[in-house]
């Protein structure tokens, strides 16, 4: 039912894509990290980073495309019940190729520091400080209850940025109509075996290896 997510999740694509799509899409694939797996060291360990990428984000994939296939048969037969018992399987897995998409480019080795140009100036205009922005990002991220992502996001309606949560797998823009552009994965799978449950330590840590650059792009992108 979703239609190539790996690029929807670069443009912020709702989450529901036209049934069309079921009849001509090719099957999603997991992207190719832009480092190795040590290169965020010591920040995030290389084992984090090979199970993260490999095991659980390779996993969205393989079930949502099993997902997707059910879907397209049950379309078919015109089973309606099917149908609908089928969205938990296409959000969560959907939802989870769609966030962790965005979250590798989100992270780089030569990240850290600070934003520069609009991207800066907007965070500025809308939270006073950077530091301010930080301090709220890492706030609602350590307060995700369970599994979630914490987020930046653009409100292109009102033309501003916009700090979110969302459980589980949600994918932003289609939970909440934000544009992401900086994704926070607070699944424990993304820390526990370097943090282990201190959260905080590990949102700590994280702001050393953000692609402030990817970050500006994608806010770039989002205004046209």
């Amino acid at each position: 039912m979703l239609c190539r997510l790996a690029s929807a999740g670069r443009s912020g694509a709702k989450l529901i894509a036209p049934l069309g799509c079921l009849v001509s899409r090719q099957k999603h694939t997991l992207p190719d990290l832009p480092y190795d797996y040590g290169a965020l060291e010591p920040h995030i360990n290389a084992e984090i980073m090979q199970l993260h990428h490999s095991k659980h984000h390779a996993t969205y994939v393989n079930n949502l495309n099993v997902a997707e296939e059910k879907y397209k048969e049950a379309l078919a037969k015109g089973d309606v019940t099917a149908q609908v018992s089928l969205q938990p399987a296409l959000r969560f897995n959907g939802g989870g190729h769609i966030n962790h998409t965005i979250f590798w480019t989100n992270l780089s080795p030569n990240g850290g520091g600070e934003p520069k140009g609009e991207l800066m100036e907007a965070i500025k205009r809308d939270f006073g400080s950077f530091a301010n922005f930080k301090e709220k990002l890492t706030a609602v991220s350590v307060g995700v209850q369970g599994s979630g992502w914490g987020w930046l996001g653009y409100n292109k309606e009102q033309g501003h940025l916009q700090i979110a949560a969302c459980a589980n797998q949600d994918p932003l823009q289609g939970t909440t109509g934000l544009i992401p552009l900086l994704g926070i994965d607070v699944w424990e799978h993304a820390y526990y075996l370097q943090y282990k449950n201190v959260r905080p330590d590990y949102l700590k840590a994280i702001w050393n290896v953000i692609n402030w650059e990817n970050v500006s792009s994608r806010y770039a992108t989002c205004k046209k």
